[in-house]
């Protein structure tokens, strides 16, 4: 899922990360990897939301990899989705005009 502003602003306000920004070195890669998201790194590593309904109004954090032991590198793994939901409401998601 691709936040809008308002959606990465909501995600911050109930769960405790840092996106990374679209001008990032990484993104370009993450996206041909992952596809179009915003990503969020947090204590347990990088990390997107999925829809967990079809309006889009809410997401489930993913975690797509993880730090290792001294925090200085990513290792990517399989999706693991968490327990953590997210309510982005309507305005949540990033318009495609």
């Amino acid at each position: 899922m691709k936040l809008s502003e308002r959606g990465v602003d909501k995600t911050l306000d109930q769960f405790d990360a840092e996106p990374l920004p679209d001008t990032h070195p990484a993104i370009p890669q993450l996206n041909r990897v992952f596809g179009d998201h915003t990503f969020f790194l947090d204590d347990s590593g990088l990390v997107i939301l999925e829809p967990a309904d079809s309006d889009g109004e809410a997401g489930q954090v993913v975690k797509l990899a993880s730090w290792n032991s001294d925090h200085t590198s990513l290792k990517p793994h399989e999706p693991e989705r968490t327990e953590v939901m997210i309510e982005l409401g309507a305005d949540g998601l990033e318009k495609h005009e």
